[in-house]
Protein backbone atom coordinates (compact mmCIF):
# COMPACT_ATOMS: atom_id res chain seq x y z
CA UNK A 1 0.00 0.00 0.00
CA UNK A 2 1.27 3.57 -0.72
CA UNK A 3 2.72 5.07 2.57
CA UNK A 4 1.22 8.62 1.66
CA UNK A 5 -2.28 7.72 1.17
CA UNK A 6 -4.29 11.15 -0.01
CA UNK A 7 -7.38 11.38 1.96
CA UNK A 8 -9.79 14.20 2.37
CA UNK A 9 -10.81 16.02 5.22
CA UNK A 10 -13.52 18.41 4.24
CA UNK A 11 -15.17 20.31 1.26
CA UNK A 12 -16.45 23.18 1.07
CA UNK A 13 -18.20 25.21 -1.49
CA UNK A 14 -20.28 28.84 -1.62
CA UNK A 15 -23.92 28.71 -2.62
CA UNK A 16 -23.81 28.96 -7.03
CA UNK A 17 -25.00 32.04 -8.19
CA UNK A 18 -27.28 32.55 -11.20
CA UNK A 19 -27.82 35.73 -13.71
CA UNK A 20 -29.74 37.97 -12.04
CA UNK A 21 -29.65 36.24 -9.13
CA UNK A 22 -28.27 37.86 -5.34
CA UNK A 23 -25.01 36.96 -6.02
CA UNK A 24 -23.63 38.60 -9.34
CA UNK A 25 -21.27 41.24 -8.32
CA UNK A 26 -18.72 39.56 -5.84
CA UNK A 27 -15.48 39.49 -7.22
CA UNK A 28 -14.42 36.08 -7.64
CA UNK A 29 -11.52 36.48 -5.52
CA UNK A 30 -13.59 37.55 -2.48
CA UNK A 31 -15.91 34.66 -3.27
CA UNK A 32 -12.95 31.88 -3.04
CA UNK A 33 -11.35 33.25 -0.07
CA UNK A 34 -14.71 33.04 1.97
CA UNK A 35 -14.89 29.45 0.59
CA UNK A 36 -11.29 28.84 1.93
CA UNK A 37 -11.67 30.57 5.36
CA UNK A 38 -14.68 28.64 5.91
CA UNK A 39 -13.22 25.29 5.32
CA UNK A 40 -10.32 26.47 7.92
CA UNK A 41 -12.39 27.83 9.97
CA UNK A 42 -14.45 24.33 10.27
CA UNK A 43 -11.39 22.22 10.64
CA UNK A 44 -9.73 24.53 13.13
CA UNK A 45 -7.04 21.36 14.56
CA UNK A 46 -5.27 22.21 11.01
CA UNK A 47 -3.36 25.53 11.34
CA UNK A 48 -3.22 27.98 8.49
CA UNK A 49 0.77 27.68 8.15
CA UNK A 50 0.76 23.81 7.79
CA UNK A 51 -1.08 24.25 4.66
CA UNK A 52 1.79 23.73 2.20
CA UNK A 53 -0.10 24.29 -0.88
CA UNK A 54 -3.32 26.03 -2.42
CA UNK A 55 -4.21 25.08 -5.76
CA UNK A 56 -6.96 26.89 -7.45
CA UNK A 57 -8.87 25.31 -10.72
CA UNK A 58 -9.98 27.95 -13.36
CA UNK A 59 -11.28 27.72 -16.94
CA UNK A 60 -10.37 30.94 -17.57
CA UNK A 61 -7.97 33.14 -15.13
CA UNK A 62 -8.08 36.53 -16.71
CA UNK A 63 -10.06 39.65 -15.28
CA UNK A 64 -10.83 39.43 -12.05
CA UNK A 65 -9.74 36.24 -12.22
CA UNK A 66 -5.99 36.22 -13.54
CA UNK A 67 -3.14 37.51 -12.16
CA UNK A 68 -2.35 33.99 -10.00
CA UNK A 69 -6.00 34.16 -8.19
CA UNK A 70 -4.33 30.98 -5.95
CA UNK A 71 -2.32 33.49 -4.23
CA UNK A 72 -4.58 36.06 -4.07
CA UNK A 73 -7.41 34.07 -2.33
CA UNK A 74 -4.50 32.52 -0.22
CA UNK A 75 -4.11 36.71 0.98
CA UNK A 76 -7.38 37.40 1.22
CA UNK A 77 -8.68 34.20 3.49
CA UNK A 78 -6.30 35.50 5.90
CA UNK A 79 -3.74 32.59 5.30
CA UNK A 80 -0.30 33.32 6.42
CA UNK A 81 2.22 34.77 3.36
CA UNK A 82 4.25 31.62 3.36
CA UNK A 83 1.38 29.46 2.04
CA UNK A 84 2.14 29.39 -2.18
CA UNK A 85 -0.61 28.41 -4.43
CA UNK A 86 -0.93 27.98 -8.52
CA UNK A 87 -3.61 28.19 -10.68
CA UNK A 88 -4.36 25.18 -12.82
CA UNK A 89 -6.71 25.10 -16.31
CA UNK A 90 -8.26 21.94 -17.82
CA UNK A 91 -11.38 24.19 -18.71
CA UNK A 92 -14.19 22.74 -17.23
CA UNK A 93 -12.30 20.27 -15.28
CA UNK A 94 -9.97 22.16 -13.68
CA UNK A 95 -10.80 21.87 -10.01
CA UNK A 96 -10.75 18.07 -9.56
CA UNK A 97 -7.03 18.70 -11.69
CA UNK A 98 -6.19 20.35 -8.69
CA UNK A 99 -7.49 17.83 -6.26
CA UNK A 100 -5.49 15.60 -9.15
CA UNK A 101 -2.49 17.44 -8.12
CA UNK A 102 -2.72 18.35 -4.19
CA UNK A 103 -3.14 14.38 -3.98
CA UNK A 104 -0.50 13.41 -6.22
CA UNK A 105 2.10 15.72 -4.56
CA UNK A 106 1.09 14.20 -1.36
CA UNK A 107 1.38 10.56 -2.35
CA UNK A 108 5.17 11.38 -3.88
CA UNK A 109 5.64 12.65 -0.69
CA UNK A 110 6.28 16.42 -1.71
CA UNK A 111 3.58 17.65 0.96
CA UNK A 112 1.50 16.43 3.48
CA UNK A 113 -0.98 19.20 3.68
CA UNK A 114 -2.47 20.83 1.17
CA UNK A 115 -6.07 22.85 -0.35
CA UNK A 116 -7.37 21.62 -3.78
CA UNK A 117 -10.07 24.80 -4.86
CA UNK A 118 -12.09 26.10 -7.79
CA UNK A 119 -13.46 29.12 -8.80
CA UNK A 120 -15.47 30.85 -11.75
CA UNK A 121 -17.50 33.96 -12.33
CA UNK A 122 -19.28 33.38 -15.34
CA UNK A 123 -20.71 36.73 -15.70
CA UNK A 124 -17.57 38.92 -15.26
CA UNK A 125 -15.41 37.11 -18.24
CA UNK A 126 -17.27 36.82 -21.55
CA UNK A 127 -17.19 33.45 -22.83
CA UNK A 128 -13.79 32.62 -24.20
CA UNK A 129 -12.30 34.69 -22.45
CA UNK A 130 -11.46 38.85 -23.33
CA UNK A 131 -9.85 38.40 -26.27
CA UNK A 132 -9.80 34.87 -28.18
CA UNK A 133 -7.20 34.00 -30.80
CA UNK A 134 -8.28 31.32 -33.00
CA UNK A 135 -5.47 29.31 -35.01
CA UNK A 136 -7.01 29.47 -38.43
CA UNK A 137 -6.14 25.53 -39.04
CA UNK A 138 -7.55 24.42 -35.60
CA UNK A 139 -10.64 26.42 -36.69
CA UNK A 140 -11.32 24.68 -39.74
CA UNK A 141 -10.78 21.41 -37.87
CA UNK A 142 -14.36 22.34 -35.44
CA UNK A 143 -11.40 22.86 -32.32
CA UNK A 144 -13.51 25.93 -31.28
CA UNK A 145 -16.80 24.02 -31.71
CA UNK A 146 -19.76 26.01 -29.04
CA UNK A 147 -19.90 23.29 -26.14
CA UNK A 148 -24.00 23.58 -27.31
CA UNK A 149 -23.10 21.96 -31.07
CA UNK A 150 -20.90 19.09 -29.02
CA UNK A 151 -23.91 18.39 -27.34
CA UNK A 152 -26.52 18.28 -30.21
CA UNK A 153 -23.86 15.65 -31.94
CA UNK A 154 -24.08 13.79 -29.39
CA UNK A 155 -27.80 13.75 -29.01
CA UNK A 156 -27.90 12.35 -32.83
CA UNK A 157 -25.32 9.91 -32.35
CA UNK A 158 -27.02 8.61 -29.44
CA UNK A 159 -30.46 9.02 -30.69
CA UNK A 160 -31.46 11.21 -27.86
CA UNK A 161 -34.95 13.21 -28.07
CA UNK A 162 -35.77 16.34 -26.92
CA UNK A 163 -38.38 14.59 -24.56
CA UNK A 164 -35.73 12.66 -22.63
CA UNK A 165 -33.68 15.61 -22.06
CA UNK A 166 -36.32 17.67 -21.01
CA UNK A 167 -37.62 14.10 -18.47
CA UNK A 168 -33.70 14.60 -16.99
CA UNK A 169 -33.76 18.09 -16.87
CA UNK A 170 -36.34 18.61 -15.07
CA UNK A 171 -35.61 15.69 -12.68
CA UNK A 172 -32.38 17.11 -11.88
CA UNK A 173 -34.40 20.10 -10.56
CA UNK A 174 -36.85 17.89 -8.50
CA UNK A 175 -33.97 16.35 -7.28
CA UNK A 176 -32.06 18.96 -6.36
CA UNK A 177 -34.87 21.14 -4.54
CA UNK A 178 -35.53 17.55 -2.68
CA UNK A 179 -31.88 17.89 -1.47
CA UNK A 180 -32.45 21.19 -0.41
CA UNK A 181 -35.38 20.88 1.89
CA UNK A 182 -34.04 17.55 3.22
CA UNK A 183 -31.06 19.60 4.49
CA UNK A 184 -28.52 17.67 1.87
CA UNK A 185 -26.37 20.90 1.02
CA UNK A 186 -26.52 21.84 4.41
CA UNK A 187 -23.09 20.55 5.25
CA UNK A 188 -21.37 21.68 2.13
CA UNK A 189 -22.48 25.06 1.86
CA UNK A 190 -20.41 27.87 3.44
CA UNK A 191 -23.25 31.20 3.21
CA UNK A 192 -21.65 34.36 1.39
CA UNK A 193 -21.60 37.56 2.63
CA UNK A 194 -22.05 39.72 -0.39
CA UNK A 195 -20.11 42.95 0.91
CA UNK A 196 -22.54 43.33 4.16
CA UNK A 197 -25.66 43.72 2.22
CA UNK A 198 -27.27 40.41 2.14
CA UNK A 199 -25.94 36.53 2.91
CA UNK A 200 -26.84 34.27 0.65
CA UNK A 201 -26.76 30.72 1.95
CA UNK A 202 -28.60 28.74 -1.17
CA UNK A 203 -28.24 27.55 -4.58
CA UNK A 204 -30.31 29.86 -6.73
CA UNK A 205 -30.64 27.97 -9.91
CA UNK A 206 -33.17 25.01 -8.99
CA UNK A 207 -37.03 25.70 -9.27
CA UNK A 208 -40.16 23.96 -9.92
CA UNK A 209 -39.96 22.86 -13.34
CA UNK A 210 -42.41 25.16 -15.78
CA UNK A 211 -43.19 21.77 -18.33
CA UNK A 212 -45.01 24.11 -20.64
CA UNK A 213 -42.80 26.72 -20.97
CA UNK A 214 -40.28 24.11 -21.18
CA UNK A 215 -41.36 22.84 -24.49
CA UNK A 216 -41.79 26.00 -25.94
CA UNK A 217 -38.43 27.00 -26.10
CA UNK A 218 -36.32 27.09 -29.07
CA UNK A 219 -33.26 25.13 -29.64
CA UNK A 220 -30.54 27.35 -28.06
CA UNK A 221 -27.43 26.36 -30.79
CA UNK A 222 -28.62 24.56 -33.90
CA UNK A 223 -32.00 25.32 -35.85
CA UNK A 224 -34.26 22.41 -35.62
CA UNK A 225 -32.02 20.71 -32.68
CA UNK A 226 -32.65 19.07 -29.74
CA UNK A 227 -30.84 21.05 -26.79
CA UNK A 228 -32.41 23.82 -25.48
CA UNK A 229 -31.65 26.11 -22.51
CA UNK A 230 -33.69 24.27 -20.12
CA UNK A 231 -31.45 21.33 -20.94
CA UNK A 232 -28.08 22.95 -20.93
CA UNK A 233 -26.52 24.11 -17.14
CA UNK A 234 -26.95 27.82 -16.61
CA UNK A 235 -23.88 30.13 -16.69
CA UNK A 236 -23.22 30.63 -13.21
CA UNK A 237 -20.72 31.62 -10.75
CA UNK A 238 -19.29 29.59 -7.80
CA UNK A 239 -16.33 28.26 -5.77
CA UNK A 240 -15.63 24.84 -4.00
CA UNK A 241 -12.77 23.71 -1.92
CA UNK A 242 -11.01 20.86 -0.32
CA UNK A 243 -9.04 19.93 2.62
CA UNK A 244 -6.63 17.34 1.66
CA UNK A 245 -3.51 15.18 3.44
CA UNK A 246 -1.71 12.23 3.96
CA UNK A 247 -3.18 9.83 6.10
CA UNK A 248 -0.95 10.06 8.42
CA UNK A 249 -0.52 13.05 9.18
CA UNK A 250 -4.42 13.34 9.51
CA UNK A 251 -4.04 9.87 11.72
CA UNK A 252 -1.43 12.07 14.10
CA UNK A 253 -3.44 15.45 14.10
CA UNK A 254 -6.47 13.09 15.43
CA UNK A 255 -8.48 14.21 12.10
CA UNK A 256 -11.50 12.52 10.76
CA UNK A 257 -11.02 11.37 7.36
CA UNK A 258 -14.16 11.80 5.31
CA UNK A 259 -12.69 10.05 2.07
CA UNK A 260 -9.71 8.69 0.51
CA UNK A 261 -8.16 8.73 -3.13
CA UNK A 262 -8.61 5.63 -5.04
CA UNK A 263 -7.58 6.13 -8.33
CA UNK A 264 -7.77 9.37 -11.03
CA UNK A 265 -7.73 9.75 -14.84
CA UNK A 266 -7.97 11.78 -17.61
CA UNK A 267 -8.47 11.11 -20.95
CA UNK A 268 -8.60 13.10 -24.71
CA UNK A 269 -11.81 12.11 -26.77
CA UNK A 270 -12.70 13.87 -29.96
CA UNK A 271 -13.34 17.79 -29.49
CA UNK A 272 -16.61 17.94 -31.46
CA UNK A 273 -18.00 14.92 -29.09
CA UNK A 274 -16.30 16.51 -26.19
CA UNK A 275 -19.26 15.21 -23.93
CA UNK A 276 -18.34 11.51 -24.32
CA UNK A 277 -14.96 12.30 -22.29
CA UNK A 278 -16.36 10.67 -18.72
CA UNK A 279 -16.67 7.15 -20.12
CA UNK A 280 -12.89 6.50 -21.03
CA UNK A 281 -11.79 8.53 -18.50
CA UNK A 282 -13.96 6.56 -16.02
CA UNK A 283 -12.92 3.44 -17.82
CA UNK A 284 -8.90 4.27 -17.23
CA UNK A 285 -9.93 5.05 -13.46
CA UNK A 286 -12.04 2.00 -13.07
CA UNK A 287 -9.15 -0.59 -14.38
CA UNK A 288 -6.28 1.74 -12.44
CA UNK A 289 -8.14 0.26 -8.95
CA UNK A 290 -9.02 -2.88 -10.64
CA UNK A 291 -12.91 -1.71 -10.38
CA UNK A 292 -15.96 -2.54 -12.54
CA UNK A 293 -18.82 0.15 -12.98
CA UNK A 294 -20.86 -2.29 -10.72
CA UNK A 295 -18.99 -1.82 -7.92
CA UNK A 296 -19.23 2.01 -8.00
CA UNK A 297 -22.49 3.01 -5.60
CA UNK A 298 -23.03 6.27 -6.19
CA UNK A 299 -21.97 8.36 -9.53
CA UNK A 300 -21.57 12.18 -9.54
CA UNK A 301 -21.43 13.06 -13.50
CA UNK A 302 -21.43 16.90 -14.06
CA UNK A 303 -24.52 17.87 -16.27
CA UNK A 304 -22.93 20.16 -18.93
CA UNK A 305 -26.33 19.14 -20.83
CA UNK A 306 -28.70 16.69 -20.70
CA UNK A 307 -27.91 15.07 -24.10
CA UNK A 308 -24.04 15.04 -22.76
CA UNK A 309 -25.06 12.90 -19.77
CA UNK A 310 -27.60 11.02 -21.55
CA UNK A 311 -25.02 9.99 -23.64
CA UNK A 312 -22.41 8.72 -20.88
CA UNK A 313 -25.59 7.15 -19.35
CA UNK A 314 -26.61 5.12 -22.30
CA UNK A 315 -23.53 4.28 -24.08
CA UNK A 316 -21.86 3.05 -20.71
CA UNK A 317 -24.62 1.25 -19.26
CA UNK A 318 -24.60 3.21 -16.06
CA UNK A 319 -27.59 2.55 -13.36
CA UNK A 320 -29.09 5.92 -13.73
CA UNK A 321 -30.51 5.39 -9.53
CA UNK A 322 -26.78 5.64 -8.99
CA UNK A 323 -26.89 9.48 -10.25
CA UNK A 324 -26.84 12.65 -9.17
CA UNK A 325 -29.19 12.23 -6.22
CA UNK A 326 -29.06 15.32 -5.00
CA UNK A 327 -29.24 16.82 -8.81
CA UNK A 328 -26.55 18.22 -10.81
CA UNK A 329 -25.25 21.19 -12.91
CA UNK A 330 -28.31 21.32 -14.98
CA UNK A 331 -30.31 22.62 -11.64
CA UNK A 332 -27.43 24.31 -9.90
CA UNK A 333 -25.02 25.10 -12.53
CA UNK A 334 -21.78 24.59 -13.85
CA UNK A 335 -19.59 27.32 -12.74
CA UNK A 336 -16.52 25.92 -15.16
CA UNK A 337 -13.27 25.87 -12.64
CA UNK A 338 -15.31 25.28 -9.41
CA UNK A 339 -17.28 22.31 -11.05
CA UNK A 340 -14.85 19.28 -10.00
CA UNK A 341 -14.51 20.57 -6.45
CA UNK A 342 -18.12 21.17 -6.10
CA UNK A 343 -18.96 17.46 -7.50
CA UNK A 344 -16.28 15.74 -5.35
CA UNK A 345 -17.55 17.43 -2.09
CA UNK A 346 -20.96 16.47 -3.02
CA UNK A 347 -20.28 12.82 -3.75
CA UNK A 348 -18.95 12.88 -0.23
CA UNK A 349 -22.00 13.89 1.20
CA UNK A 350 -24.16 11.88 -0.66
CA UNK A 351 -21.94 9.01 -0.20
CA UNK A 352 -22.06 9.83 3.76
CA UNK A 353 -26.40 10.39 3.69
CA UNK A 354 -26.47 6.88 1.77
CA UNK A 355 -23.96 5.43 3.48
CA UNK A 356 -22.30 4.22 0.45
CA UNK A 357 -18.83 3.36 0.57
CA UNK A 358 -17.42 3.64 -3.07
CA UNK A 359 -18.03 6.85 -5.13
CA UNK A 360 -17.13 8.14 -8.76
CA UNK A 361 -17.21 11.51 -10.03
CA UNK A 362 -16.60 12.47 -13.45
CA UNK A 363 -16.91 15.08 -16.20
CA UNK A 364 -16.42 16.28 -19.43
CA UNK A 365 -14.07 19.11 -20.57
CA UNK A 366 -14.35 21.30 -23.58
CA UNK A 367 -11.80 20.64 -26.35
CA UNK A 368 -12.19 16.97 -25.86
CA UNK A 369 -11.45 15.54 -22.80
CA UNK A 370 -13.16 13.51 -19.36
CA UNK A 371 -11.80 13.57 -16.34
CA UNK A 372 -12.65 11.17 -13.12
CA UNK A 373 -11.69 10.29 -9.61
CA UNK A 374 -12.88 7.32 -8.08
CA UNK A 375 -13.31 7.64 -4.02
CA UNK A 376 -13.53 5.88 -0.65
CA UNK A 377 -14.71 6.05 2.70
Amino acid sequence: MMENKAVIIDATRSPIGIKNGEMVGIRPDDLAAQVVKGLMERNNTVTSDQVEDLVMGCAFPEGPQGMLIGRSVVALAGLPQTVPAKVVNRFCGSAMDALHQVSTAIESGDIEVGIAAGIEDMFSIPPGGFAPDFHPELAEQEYYIGMGETAENLANDGNISREAQEDFAMNSHKKALAAWEAGNFDNEVIPIDMYGEVTVSKDEGPREPDEEKIKSLNPAFVEGGSVTAATSSPFSLGAAALLITSESFAKENGLTIRAEIVSRAVAGVDWTRMGMGPLPATEKALKKADLTMDDIDIIELNEAFAAQSLYVINEGGWDSSKINLNGGAIALGHPLGCSGARIIGTLINVMEQNEKHLGLATMCIGTGQGISTIIKR
